[in-house]
């Protein structure tokens, strides 16, 4: 019976090295091109209450350097709160979804009319004035 063991039939490594490098090619993206005018998506209530509890959790405690440790014990404070707590929260997350699904019909609009939204335009973001 022959051994399933590989057997060594001479030639340098360099040889070996191209047929491997032949096979690994570059996969082209998945995400395409993406528009840098296109509106971001609100933030959940929890990233809402993230952001406020970060700034608490870094007054508190100044040499804390760990992001997961922030993200833990803002975790666990999440679970802990009721529903009445998270409220404030959920409305400010409400009001960013609506705002957003009116930046993305205008969006949408543009791009139905056919406006170049490639960043050529003069929106405010990019005046130096």
């Amino acid at each position: 019976m022959k051994d399933n063991k590989r057997q060594f039939h001479g030639g340098n490594s360099d040889d070996r090295l191209k047929t491997k490098n032949k096979k690994v090619e570059k996969k082209k993206s998945k995400k395409g091109n993406i528009d840098p005018n296109k509106p971001k998506r609100p933030a959940s209530p929890f990233f809402l209450f993230l952001d406020d509890f970060r700034r608490e959790f870094n007054a508190a405690n100044p040499d804390n350097k760990s992001v997961g440790a922030v993200g833990k014990a803002a975790g666990k404070k999440w679970k802990s709160m009721t529903e009445e707590d998270k409220e404030p929260f959920a409305a400010l997350a409400r009001s960013k979804k609506s705002e957003y699904a009116m930046n993305i019909q205008q969006y949408n609009m543009k791009l139905a009319n056919g406006t170049n939204t490639t960043g050529d335009d003069d929106s405010d973001k990019h005046k130096a004035d």
